[in-house]
């Protein structure tokens, strides 16, 4: 049993020693870089510009709509062409404010963003991962993940199953082809782009049979890389997938009924 004594010294070393490593490394916006006065957190005026989901949502597609329809209900869109998967939840709306936030974790090796972006993840989603089996990342092709150095998605996944306690499976679903940045294509040109990019590992099938995949990816535009992930896990057995991303394009006035 610790005395009061000993726990007081304990303290204190911690503070000493995170006051010393915000000399160090001081704490910064997540999204600017200014300085701030807690690690892994966003200044007032990035935070102002993140435009956060909430629900009323889209029951499939999680795009909000403009006002309350009741629980469950599902957007026009989705009705009249229903994607792969079966749910999907997004914690932004893409544009300027968490562009800047995921491009700096993405390529300004932001690593200290990633937790916090799991945790976003977890709430956003928590009615997906209460009944879901894994967790898979939507995988980079091994030349870019040689030049990027670590997949954006895989970190925050790794991340997430940690909170979830749901499996973790990285190494699942392969990028198998090399396929040209989406930046700039319409979505019938994503969809070429990206269909037969990916596969499964060896021996993948036993672990997707008759499980609930969650698929996580940062940002979604058209879907059309998720969708083509689904497919290749839908294929091989899983009773359902559904996505997880940090940001989506969400039209103008949000999803129609």
């Amino acid at each position: 049993m610790e005395t009061g004594a000993f726990s007081h010294w304990r303290d204190g070393v911690r503070a000493g020693a995170a006051r010393l490593a915000d000399l160090m490394l001081p704490p910064l916006c997540l999204g600017c870089g200014c300085g701030i006065a807690d690690h892994a957190a966003l200044c007032s005026t990035c935070w102002s510009q993140i435009d956060f989901i909430e629900r009323p949502w889209c029951a499939v597609t999680g795009i909000p709509f403009p006002f309350d329809a009741g629980e469950g209900t599902v957007s026009a869109a989705a009705l009249a062409y229903p994607p792969v998967y079966a749910r999907a939840r997004a914690v932004m709306r893409y544009g300027d404010g968490s562009a800047r936030l995921v491009h700096r974790f993405k390529y300004g090796d932001r690593m200290e963003a990633a937790p916090v972006f799991a945790r976003w993840l977890a709430r956003i989603g928590a009615d997906i991962l209460a009944d879901a089996d894994m967790i898979v990342p939507v995988p980079l092709h091994r030349w870019r993940l040689f030049f990027r150095r670590f997949n954006p998605s895989a970190e925050v996944s790794r991340l997430l199953g940690e909170l979830s306690g749901l499996s973790y499976a990285p190494g699942l679903l392969l990028r198998s082809r090399a396929t040209r940045p989406q930046v700039g294509l319409s979505g019938a040109k994503r969809r070429r782009n990206v269909a037969g990019a990916f596969s499964l590992a060896k021996n993948a099938e036993a672990l997707i049979r008759g499980r609930h995949v969650v698929l996580v990816d940062d940002v979604v535009t058209t879907g059309a890389t998720a969708e083509a992930c689904a497919k290749v896990l839908i294929r091989a057995g899983a009773r359902e997938v559904s996505l997880l991303c940090l940001a989506r394009v969400v039209p103008a006035g949000g999803a129609s009924i």
